[in-house]
């Protein structure tokens, strides 16, 4: 059995995507992989208290266990809420087709 896992942690802002590979203790900590990951020095404005974070698109707590090959993901605050955009398209009087682009 092997002494380490490989985890992944990613954080994506607007203009890149950083995707950074971390070696841990078996049974690290979804924390622990953040922390060891150093995006926490490269993304100042990441706070482990206001950012949520998810494994594999599924929202989790700081203290969850981590498997091999898991990927840790570090979100953003939305933009822009998705429901608000499109109730300010409807009002606008736009027609969205099915995908989301607007229809001709």
């Amino acid at each position: 059995m092997s002494t380490q896992i490989l985890v992944e942690v990613a954080y994506a802002t607007p203009d890149m995507q950083l995707i950074l590979p971390v070696r841990l203790a078996p049974n690290a900590t979804v924390q622990q992989a953040i922390e060891a990951s150093g995006v926490l020095d490269k993304f100042p404005e990441i706070d482990l208290k206001q950012n949520k974070f998810g494994v594999f698109g599924k929202l989790t707590k700081a203290d969850a266990i981590l498997r091999d090959k898991d990927r840790v993901e570090i979100y953003r605050k939305l933009i822009a809420d998705p429901k608000e955009v499109r109730r300010q398209r409807a009002e606008a009087g736009k027609v969205m087709k099915k995908g989301g682009g607007d229809a001709e």
